[in-house]
């Protein structure tokens, strides 16, 4: 264990940081398993409100450091592409 109070601090900031992070990456999880589930269902009415939710989950995830761009850009880019490849309904 650390004895510096500055490697203890650190160490407590990073144990809060891991639990905001492990939040933020399940919620993301659960609303892109939301997403996936309404284009198995082909209900494109709501993955595509789904998806907007993602989408600024995904963004504000990256603007917090937990998620790097590329990776919530291809996230989103591959949803939106299942979401558009529905028929659309009339």
């Amino acid at each position: 264990m650390a004895q510096h109070e500055s490697a203890i601090k650190r160490h407590r900031q990073s144990l809060k940081r891991k639990t905001r992070n492990q939040q933020v990456k399940s919620k993301i999880k659960t609303l892109v398993k939301k997403v996936r589930s309404a284009v198995a269902e082909k209900n494109r009415e709501v993955a595509v409100a789904q998806l907007k939710e993602v989408n600024s989950a995904l963004d504000k995830a990256v603007s917090k450091g937990v998620l790097k761009r590329n990776t919530a850009s291809r996230g989103i880019s591959r949803l939106a592409r299942a979401v558009h490849l529905l028929p659309a309904t009339h």
